[in-house]
């Protein structure tokens, strides 16, 4: 073997961990021809996982010590590709520019423990922001990914996007073991988020129980996001649930510059219009001192949908 090509088989194996993935456009970016690609897929240095992706196999004797921690992912068949896994491998190996926000997020954080990320061959979702590659979806990953833009905040779209605690990915012992953390939503960007799932991809009481535990959300950087927010929809629901929950960070949340637009919405389908917030929404999440005469048909007032 040439020196070049020693270099670049070097290169590989000091970047890519065992496990983990590129594509074709990060091959051929540090100068991997197609037919070095073909030697390596033929050596057993490569494998392919999906047209253009590869993955660098697992060594036999890790395989056999730790098969559903690294090689097997959450599911425990080797032939899935960890989710966790996919997104350090796209974020902090090729570069691409997203993060994980929404329920995705508020998982990894440790406020869903009944949806950990990565369980079984078709879910759960896994949400993801900004410039995902298009293959994300055609590798067999343990999750199914959902690809969002980041258009739900103006201005500086990165605000309140960090980089993971990895002592908080509990769930993820795959970045563990090689000391990667993810580029994810902070637990009050991700709030947003998943907020602006409603109605159509999750529910009030679903969006209500992980409000419940949002007991430290830092109220500057909820204020920064709120006036941030581009959706009148996902500020009103906000107030909706920070009132209902009452959690102490209330009081000291700064609502004076957030623009909440002007008219009602329209959202629960027979649901109440809230008397605060102007927007229907389901009947338990009305103030208690709402009565029955809220209901949205006896308004008298023209509600209109909002995204």
């Amino acid at each position: 073997m040439s020196n070049q090509k020693q270099s670049k088989l070097n290169f590989l194996l000091n970047t890519v961990p065992p496990g983990f993935l590129v594509d074709g456009r990060f091959l051929r970016a540090h100068g991997f021809k197609s037919k070095s690609v073909g030697d390596y897929l033929l050596r057993g240095w490569l494998e392919r996982v999906g047209w253009g992706v590869y993955r660098r196999p697992m060594p036999a004797q890790v395989t056999e010590a730790v098969p559903t921690v690294i090689s097997a992912g959450a599911s425990g068949d080797s032939s899935l590709v960890p989710g966790t896994v996919a997104v350090a491998s796209m974020q902090r190996i090729m570069g691409y520019d997203f993060h994980v926000g929404g329920f995705s997020a508020l998982a990894l954080l440790g406020h869903l423990h009944h949806l950990p990320l990565g369980r079984g061959a078709h879910g759960p979702t896994l949400h993801l922001y900004g410039d995902v590659p298009s293959w994300a979806g055609r590798v067999p990953l343990d999750v199914q990914p959902l690809v969002h833009t980041r258009a739900l905040f103006a201005g500086d779209s990165t605000l309140g996007i960090v980089d993971g605690d990895r002592n908080q990915l509990v769930d993820s012992p795959d970045l563990s073991v090689w000391h990667y953390s993810l580029r994810v939503s902070t637990s009050e960007r991700a709030i947003l988020e998943a907020i602006d799932e409603l109605p159509n991809r999750t529910t009030f009481d679903a969006v209500s129980q992980v409000f419940e535990g949002l007991t430290t959300l830092r109220p500057t950087l909820l204020s920064q996001l709120l006036q941030a927010c581009r959706s009148v929809k996902v500020k009103r629901l906000f107030m909706v649930f920070a009132d209902h929950h009452r959690h102490a960070w209330r009081e000291h949340l700064d609502v004076s510059r957030v623009n909440l637009g002007a008219g009602s919405r329209a959202l629960v389908k027979g649901g109440k219009l809230h008397p605060v917030y102007q927007i229907a929404v389901a009947e338990p999440y009305l103030p208690i001192y709402q009565s029955s005469a809220g209901d949205c048909a006896e308004t008298g007032q023209p509600l209109r949908d909002d995204g």
